[in-house]
């Protein structure tokens, strides 16, 4: 197939939207990203990933070998066992090892600025999307509008602008997301020969759920990094400047939206939020109070649990999208992030084809149905396991 000029413009540089243009950099497809932020690392995005085989696979066919070596060099490499305690620190189901899986814990801005090395002349900073136009048959080429009175035209638009997606509000304005009925409250614990004593040796597996009473809940994960990220920077991307948070424990607390005296977390600060959690675990062992009380004071977040409503197929033009833009999902399965992933790649592959002479929409076409197949699939799936295990409301049926 002869080779054409495909104009590929992505919105959003999370983790799916830099991945791609990593995927498509690679392949020789032109891509620029409009990221709304007016810089990489401006606001807090949340802390420890969790990286299972698909979203490995993803990241070393994706990234050039020393980006995927300087990925595994700055990850973990926690144990998979996972031990279900209750807000006594008694064990209550013990999950075995799975043979055939290594876990791969990362830090998400580490990760983030990974996936950004060498593309600075390709993601544009400062664009926040208001609207987007099509020819009138719709499947000509794409012109994004920016609030600062700038556009952009391409012959693709991808929608990778998470879960309050502009894109995904004009194109698909019927796809909704609704409130899970849960809020939960991020800290995270720096480790050191002090703070490690707070944590029991299970707490140092993949992930620890605890369950108490009243539709409380909490959950712990390690990160301690393979090597320190300066020295694996220096050694495999000398000149790169990377996040480095070096060993914690990221936390979080969580509980039905009806348990918490506020309406808005979000109306908090950092240290009312902690206190918060404080006096919403005092009837708990007074070692899981004592981790709360070790969180680090301005680093404690809230966030709002929301899932997208799965839809049937729409109808393909040259926009799309993926990651929390079309199938947001509960973190109870730990899938958000490595199917947006999965989806990079697929992706990927759909505009490579493109780009060397295939149709373009018979492309997206095939991208779109197996994304919500398998992307879907993710948000029933922890949907359910969010119902089950921290007390989320269920997808409706209709």
């Amino acid at each position: 197939m002869s080779e054409t000029r495909l104009r590929v413009m992505v919105i959003g540089a999370g983790l799916g939207g830099l991945c791609l243009a990593q995927g498509l950099r690679r392949r020789g497809v032109d891509v620029t990203v409009y990221e709304r932020d007016d810089a990489l690392l401006v606001r807090n995005q949340g802390y420890r990933l969790y990286i299972d085989p698909t979203g490995d696979r993803v990241l070393r066919e994706s990234l050039p070998a020393e980006l995927y070596d300087l990925f595994r060099a700055t990850a973990g490499y926690p144990p998979l066992r996972i031990v279900k305690l209750d807000d006594q620190v008694n064990e209550t189901r013990v999950l075995e090892d799975d043979p055939d899986e290594t876990p791969i814990s990362v830090d998400r801005l580490t990760l983030r600025q990974i996936l950004f090395e060498g593309l600075a002349d390709h993601v544009a900073f400062g664009k926040k999307l208001v609207r987007y136009d099509t020819s009138a048959t719709g499947d000509g080429p794409v012109t994004a509008h920016f609030a600062d009175g700038t556009t952009a035209t391409g012959d693709v638009l991808i929608a990778a602008d998470g879960v309050n997606s502009a894109v995904r509000r004009q194109y698909l304005p019927h796809a909704r997301i609704m409130d899970s009925g849960v809020r939960q409250i991020y800290g995270k614990v720096p480790l050191d020969d002090h703070t490690r004593g707070l944590f029991r040796d299970v707490m140092f597996n993949v992930f620890t759920p605890l369950v108490g009473t009243r539709e409380r809940y909490m959950g712990i994960g390690p990160h301690q990094p393979d090597e320190p990220v300066a020295q694996a920077a220096a050694r495999l991307t000398p000149g790169a400047e990377l996040h480095d948070s070096g060993a914690y424990m990221a936390c979080y607390f969580g509980a039905r939206v009806e348990r918490f005296p506020h309406d808005d977390l979000r109306s908090l600060t950092s240290r009312e939020l902690h206190q918060l959690a404080l006096n919403m675990t005092k009837d708990w062992h007074p070692g899981l109070r004592a981790i709360i009380e070790h969180w680090l004071p301005d680093a404690v977040f809230p966030l709002t649990l929301r899932t997208s409503i799965p839809i049937p197929a729409w109808p393909t033009t040259p926009v799309t999208l993926l990651g929390d833009a079309i199938h947001t999902m509960s973190p109870a399965g730990g899938a958000g992030a490595n199917t947006a992933l999965r989806d990079a790649a697929a992706l990927t592959e759909a505009l490579a084809q493109a780009a060397t002479g295939a149709p373009l929409i018979p492309e997206l076409r095939k991208y779109e149905a197996d994304m919500t197949a398998y992307g879907f699939a993710a948000v029933r799936e922890s949907a359910r396991d969010g119902a089950e295990r921290s007390h989320q409301n269920p997808l409706p049926t209709d």
